[in-house]
């Protein structure tokens, strides 16, 4: 009884060892993206106000 016990024990950690390590991929994968996304924000942000002409808000849009 003791060593089924044991190994159950054992392939429980073996279970939560390799899903921590598909925890750690994941969460670096999302990092990378996240970063990705903050820099193409930023450059998009730098295009926005860099823009040749500045919208008024009372123009009315040309399909009107």
């Amino acid at each position: 009884m003791d060593e089924t016990r044991i190994d159950r024990l054992e392939e429980r950690l073996a279970w939560l060892e390799r899903h921590l390590v598909e925890q750690d991929k994941a969460m670096l994968e999302q990092s990378d993206a996240l970063a990705r996304l903050r820099q193409e924000l930023l450059m998009m942000r730098e295009r926005a106000e860099n823009a040749a002409v500045p919208l008024d808000p009372n123009e009315r849009p040309p399909h009107y």
